[in-house]
Protein backbone atom coordinates (compact mmCIF):
# COMPACT_ATOMS: atom_id res chain seq x y z
CA UNK A 1 0.00 0.00 0.00
CA UNK A 2 1.42 3.62 -1.01
CA UNK A 3 1.26 5.97 1.30
CA UNK A 4 -0.03 9.39 0.57
CA UNK A 5 1.06 12.80 0.68
CA UNK A 6 -0.31 13.49 3.85
CA UNK A 7 1.34 10.19 5.53
CA UNK A 8 4.64 12.10 4.93
CA UNK A 9 3.90 15.05 6.84
CA UNK A 10 5.75 14.36 9.99
CA UNK A 11 9.16 12.89 7.90
CA UNK A 12 9.44 16.16 6.25
CA UNK A 13 8.68 18.24 10.04
CA UNK A 14 11.37 15.65 11.32
CA UNK A 15 13.98 16.44 8.84
CA UNK A 16 13.75 20.11 9.34
CA UNK A 17 13.64 20.04 13.21
CA UNK A 18 16.99 18.43 12.79
CA UNK A 19 18.39 21.02 9.98
CA UNK A 20 17.45 23.65 12.36
CA UNK A 21 19.32 21.76 14.96
CA UNK A 22 22.03 21.53 12.53
CA UNK A 23 21.80 25.56 11.83
CA UNK A 24 21.60 26.59 15.20
CA UNK A 25 25.17 24.11 16.14
CA UNK A 26 26.61 26.03 13.31
CA UNK A 27 25.43 29.17 14.56
CA UNK A 28 26.69 28.53 18.27
CA UNK A 29 30.39 27.13 17.14
CA UNK A 30 30.77 30.52 15.04
CA UNK A 31 29.59 32.90 17.84
CA UNK A 32 31.90 30.47 20.10
CA UNK A 33 35.01 31.10 17.87
CA UNK A 34 34.46 34.81 17.23
CA UNK A 35 34.74 35.26 20.95
CA UNK A 36 37.71 33.44 21.03
CA UNK A 37 39.64 35.06 18.72
CA UNK A 38 38.00 38.45 20.10
CA UNK A 39 39.42 37.47 23.58
CA UNK A 40 43.36 36.39 21.42
CA UNK A 41 42.84 39.52 20.21
CA UNK A 42 42.32 41.18 23.31
CA UNK A 43 45.35 39.67 25.23
CA UNK A 44 47.88 40.17 22.31
CA UNK A 45 47.01 43.90 22.02
CA UNK A 46 47.54 43.69 26.10
CA UNK A 47 50.72 41.68 25.71
CA UNK A 48 51.94 44.21 23.22
CA UNK A 49 51.15 46.97 25.51
CA UNK A 50 52.56 45.46 28.55
CA UNK A 51 55.82 44.89 26.45
CA UNK A 52 55.99 48.65 24.77
CA UNK A 53 55.59 49.91 28.48
CA UNK A 54 57.85 47.78 29.81
CA UNK A 55 60.71 48.44 27.59
CA UNK A 56 59.65 52.17 27.74
CA UNK A 57 60.18 52.03 31.30
CA UNK A 58 63.91 49.82 31.05
CA UNK A 59 64.94 52.68 28.82
CA UNK A 60 64.18 55.17 31.50
CA UNK A 61 66.49 53.31 33.76
CA UNK A 62 69.54 53.40 31.24
CA UNK A 63 69.21 57.03 30.80
CA UNK A 64 69.23 57.55 34.43
CA UNK A 65 71.65 55.28 35.07
CA UNK A 66 74.16 56.55 32.36
CA UNK A 67 74.09 60.08 33.11
CA UNK A 68 77.72 60.08 34.98
CA UNK A 69 76.36 62.73 37.61
CA UNK A 70 74.24 59.77 38.66
CA UNK A 71 76.18 57.67 41.70
CA UNK A 72 75.53 53.72 42.22
CA UNK A 73 73.55 54.64 45.33
CA UNK A 74 71.33 57.33 44.29
CA UNK A 75 67.97 56.56 45.02
CA UNK A 76 66.43 57.72 41.52
CA UNK A 77 68.20 54.36 39.91
CA UNK A 78 64.95 52.88 41.21
CA UNK A 79 61.58 54.34 40.64
CA UNK A 80 57.64 52.84 40.74
CA UNK A 81 55.08 55.35 39.06
CA UNK A 82 51.77 53.80 40.28
CA UNK A 83 50.80 52.67 43.78
CA UNK A 84 49.76 49.26 43.07
CA UNK A 85 53.68 49.00 41.30
CA UNK A 86 52.27 47.98 37.59
CA UNK A 87 54.62 50.07 36.47
CA UNK A 88 58.26 50.62 37.02
CA UNK A 89 62.10 50.43 36.49
CA UNK A 90 65.64 48.96 38.46
CA UNK A 91 68.89 50.10 37.23
CA UNK A 92 71.80 48.66 38.50
CA UNK A 93 75.05 49.91 38.34
CA UNK A 94 77.97 47.76 37.69
CA UNK A 95 81.72 47.21 36.84
CA UNK A 96 82.23 45.35 33.71
CA UNK A 97 85.52 44.19 35.03
CA UNK A 98 83.70 42.16 37.68
CA UNK A 99 84.51 39.36 35.12
CA UNK A 100 87.49 37.78 33.60
CA UNK A 101 88.05 39.42 30.23
CA UNK A 102 88.77 35.86 28.42
CA UNK A 103 90.67 37.77 25.36
CA UNK A 104 93.01 39.12 28.07
CA UNK A 105 93.58 35.73 29.64
CA UNK A 106 94.36 34.20 26.31
CA UNK A 107 96.63 37.10 24.53
CA UNK A 108 100.23 36.93 25.82
CA UNK A 109 101.25 40.35 27.65
CA UNK A 110 102.60 43.08 26.88
CA UNK A 111 106.06 42.34 28.45
CA UNK A 112 105.89 38.20 26.46
CA UNK A 113 104.36 36.84 29.30
CA UNK A 114 102.80 33.75 27.63
CA UNK A 115 98.54 33.23 28.14
CA UNK A 116 97.55 33.04 31.76
CA UNK A 117 96.65 29.10 30.73
CA UNK A 118 96.87 28.85 34.67
CA UNK A 119 93.88 30.67 35.95
CA UNK A 120 91.88 29.43 33.00
CA UNK A 121 92.35 25.68 34.13
CA UNK A 122 91.66 26.07 37.28
CA UNK A 123 88.19 28.22 36.28
CA UNK A 124 87.37 24.83 34.60
CA UNK A 125 88.53 22.68 37.15
CA UNK A 126 86.02 24.91 39.68
CA UNK A 127 83.58 23.62 37.47
CA UNK A 128 84.43 20.24 37.96
CA UNK A 129 85.98 19.57 34.77
CA UNK A 130 88.82 17.34 34.86
CA UNK A 131 92.32 18.53 34.43
CA UNK A 132 92.98 16.48 32.02
CA UNK A 133 90.36 18.05 29.78
CA UNK A 134 90.63 21.22 30.85
CA UNK A 135 94.39 21.40 29.00
CA UNK A 136 92.77 20.45 25.79
CA UNK A 137 90.13 22.79 26.20
CA UNK A 138 92.56 25.78 27.78
CA UNK A 139 94.87 24.84 24.38
CA UNK A 140 91.76 25.07 21.87
CA UNK A 141 90.83 28.18 23.12
CA UNK A 142 94.22 29.62 22.97
CA UNK A 143 94.77 28.28 19.12
CA UNK A 144 91.46 29.97 18.43
CA UNK A 145 92.77 33.46 19.03
CA UNK A 146 96.16 33.42 18.30
CA UNK A 147 97.33 34.66 14.78
CA UNK A 148 99.29 31.89 13.42
CA UNK A 149 98.70 27.74 12.51
CA UNK A 150 100.92 26.30 14.78
CA UNK A 151 99.22 24.15 17.06
CA UNK A 152 99.13 23.57 20.79
CA UNK A 153 100.09 20.58 22.96
CA UNK A 154 96.80 19.72 22.64
CA UNK A 155 94.73 21.90 20.87
CA UNK A 156 93.14 22.77 17.40
CA UNK A 157 93.95 24.59 14.64
CA UNK A 158 92.83 24.42 10.66
CA UNK A 159 93.58 20.62 10.03
CA UNK A 160 91.27 19.59 13.10
CA UNK A 161 88.25 21.62 12.47
CA UNK A 162 88.50 20.49 8.71
CA UNK A 163 88.55 17.17 9.68
CA UNK A 164 84.88 17.92 11.62
CA UNK A 165 83.82 20.03 8.64
CA UNK A 166 84.34 23.35 9.03
CA UNK A 167 86.67 25.12 6.88
CA UNK A 168 86.52 28.65 8.23
CA UNK A 169 87.49 28.04 11.79
CA UNK A 170 89.49 28.80 14.16
CA UNK A 171 88.97 33.05 13.81
CA UNK A 172 92.69 33.30 14.55
CA UNK A 173 91.89 36.44 16.32
CA UNK A 174 90.54 37.59 19.52
CA UNK A 175 86.18 36.95 20.26
CA UNK A 176 84.17 39.79 19.25
CA UNK A 177 81.26 38.27 21.05
CA UNK A 178 81.02 35.36 24.42
CA UNK A 179 79.07 33.63 22.03
CA UNK A 180 82.18 33.38 19.47
CA UNK A 181 83.29 31.06 22.58
CA UNK A 182 80.72 28.32 21.70
CA UNK A 183 82.32 27.61 18.30
CA UNK A 184 85.81 26.53 19.95
CA UNK A 185 86.06 22.93 19.82
CA UNK A 186 84.98 21.07 23.37
CA UNK A 187 83.49 23.68 24.99
CA UNK A 188 79.87 22.05 24.17
CA UNK A 189 81.19 19.89 27.71
CA UNK A 190 81.84 23.01 29.51
CA UNK A 191 78.53 24.55 28.68
CA UNK A 192 76.99 21.34 30.06
CA UNK A 193 78.97 21.74 33.09
CA UNK A 194 78.52 25.64 33.96
CA UNK A 195 75.18 26.70 31.65
CA UNK A 196 75.83 30.16 33.31
CA UNK A 197 79.58 30.60 32.43
CA UNK A 198 79.08 33.80 30.27
CA UNK A 199 78.36 35.29 34.41
CA UNK A 200 82.04 34.34 34.78
CA UNK A 201 83.50 36.37 31.26
CA UNK A 202 83.29 39.75 29.03
CA UNK A 203 85.30 41.15 26.18
CA UNK A 204 85.14 44.68 27.19
CA UNK A 205 86.69 45.22 30.32
CA UNK A 206 90.02 46.61 30.05
CA UNK A 207 91.71 43.39 31.42
CA UNK A 208 91.92 42.65 35.41
CA UNK A 209 89.37 41.67 37.68
CA UNK A 210 88.12 44.28 39.79
CA UNK A 211 89.12 43.45 43.20
CA UNK A 212 86.40 45.33 44.19
CA UNK A 213 83.40 44.27 42.44
CA UNK A 214 84.22 40.40 41.73
CA UNK A 215 82.26 38.06 43.54
CA UNK A 216 84.34 36.14 46.23
CA UNK A 217 84.73 32.79 43.93
CA UNK A 218 86.24 34.55 40.84
CA UNK A 219 88.35 36.58 43.51
CA UNK A 220 90.03 33.40 44.66
CA UNK A 221 90.90 31.82 41.94
CA UNK A 222 92.40 34.91 40.40
CA UNK A 223 94.26 35.91 43.54
CA UNK A 224 94.90 32.20 44.59
CA UNK A 225 93.68 32.39 47.82
CA UNK A 226 91.10 31.09 50.19
CA UNK A 227 86.81 31.44 49.35
CA UNK A 228 86.93 32.89 53.15
CA UNK A 229 89.54 35.43 52.74
CA UNK A 230 87.77 36.42 49.70
CA UNK A 231 84.94 37.04 51.78
CA UNK A 232 86.99 39.08 54.08
CA UNK A 233 87.69 41.75 51.41
CA UNK A 234 84.22 42.16 50.15
CA UNK A 235 83.16 42.18 53.41
CA UNK A 236 85.81 45.09 53.90
CA UNK A 237 84.62 46.70 50.49
CA UNK A 238 80.56 46.36 51.46
CA UNK A 239 81.29 48.12 54.74
CA UNK A 240 79.30 47.93 58.19
CA UNK A 241 76.30 47.22 56.74
CA UNK A 242 77.57 44.52 54.48
CA UNK A 243 75.16 46.13 51.32
CA UNK A 244 76.76 46.98 47.93
CA UNK A 245 75.79 50.58 46.82
CA UNK A 246 75.30 52.02 50.01
CA UNK A 247 76.96 55.22 51.52
CA UNK A 248 79.15 53.32 53.71
CA UNK A 249 80.92 51.11 51.26
CA UNK A 250 84.62 51.25 51.03
CA UNK A 251 86.42 50.48 48.12
CA UNK A 252 89.45 50.00 47.76
CA UNK A 253 91.69 52.77 45.86
CA UNK A 254 94.54 50.79 44.47
CA UNK A 255 95.94 47.44 44.40
CA UNK A 256 98.06 48.05 47.36
CA UNK A 257 95.88 47.84 50.28
CA UNK A 258 94.38 44.67 49.61
CA UNK A 259 97.19 42.20 48.62
CA UNK A 260 98.98 43.70 51.59
CA UNK A 261 95.89 42.89 53.79
CA UNK A 262 96.11 39.10 52.09
CA UNK A 263 99.78 39.21 53.09
CA UNK A 264 100.81 37.13 50.11
CA UNK A 265 104.08 36.29 49.43
CA UNK A 266 106.25 38.20 47.15
CA UNK A 267 106.42 35.14 44.30
CA UNK A 268 102.74 34.52 44.41
CA UNK A 269 101.91 38.41 44.55
CA UNK A 270 103.74 38.97 41.55
CA UNK A 271 101.82 36.12 39.73
CA UNK A 272 98.64 37.37 40.78
CA UNK A 273 98.86 40.96 40.72
CA UNK A 274 98.56 41.36 36.41
CA UNK A 275 95.17 39.53 36.86
CA UNK A 276 94.19 42.55 39.59
CA UNK A 277 92.43 46.19 39.15
CA UNK A 278 90.44 48.68 41.01
CA UNK A 279 88.02 51.02 39.12
CA UNK A 280 88.00 50.07 35.90
CA UNK A 281 86.02 52.48 33.76
CA UNK A 282 84.53 50.24 31.88
CA UNK A 283 80.45 50.07 33.24
CA UNK A 284 77.32 47.43 32.70
CA UNK A 285 73.86 49.18 33.28
CA UNK A 286 71.46 46.41 33.66
CA UNK A 287 68.01 48.35 34.18
CA UNK A 288 64.82 46.14 34.12
CA UNK A 289 61.62 47.81 33.53
CA UNK A 290 58.03 46.01 33.79
CA UNK A 291 54.45 46.81 33.05
CA UNK A 292 52.00 44.62 34.80
CA UNK A 293 53.44 41.16 34.22
CA UNK A 294 55.78 41.74 31.42
CA UNK A 295 59.54 42.41 32.44
CA UNK A 296 62.37 43.49 30.17
CA UNK A 297 65.75 43.71 30.91
CA UNK A 298 68.13 46.37 28.07
CA UNK A 299 72.36 45.67 29.06
CA UNK A 300 74.30 47.92 27.88
CA UNK A 301 78.39 48.12 28.27
CA UNK A 302 79.54 51.85 28.84
CA UNK A 303 83.57 52.70 28.48
CA UNK A 304 84.40 55.74 30.15
CA UNK A 305 80.69 56.78 31.34
CA UNK A 306 81.81 59.84 33.49
CA UNK A 307 84.14 60.78 30.47
CA UNK A 308 83.70 60.69 26.93
CA UNK A 309 80.95 57.59 27.05
CA UNK A 310 81.32 55.21 24.22
CA UNK A 311 78.68 52.18 23.80
CA UNK A 312 79.96 48.78 23.12
CA UNK A 313 77.19 46.68 23.26
CA UNK A 314 74.15 46.69 24.06
CA UNK A 315 71.17 43.77 24.42
CA UNK A 316 67.66 43.52 25.00
CA UNK A 317 65.92 40.27 26.35
CA UNK A 318 62.38 39.73 27.91
CA UNK A 319 63.12 37.94 30.85
CA UNK A 320 60.56 35.76 33.78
Amino acid sequence: MKLGLRDRGPVRKGSALVAVFWIMSILSLTVFTSIQLLYYEVDLVTAKVHGTRARHMAEIGIAIAANPVVNRDDPILRNVFDADGQQGYDAKLRSEASRFNINMLLQPGSDGAPADKTLLREILANWGMEMEETQYIVDALVDWIDDDDFEELNGAEFTHYEDLGYLNRPYNRPFYSLDEVRLVEGWDRVEALNPNWQDWFTIWSAGGLDINEAKPELLALAAEISIEDAESLQERVLGPDGIRDTEDDLPFRDLNEPLSLLGLPDVQRMLVEPRLTVNDQTSRIESVGWSGDTRVQITLILRNRTGRPAILERKEEVIP
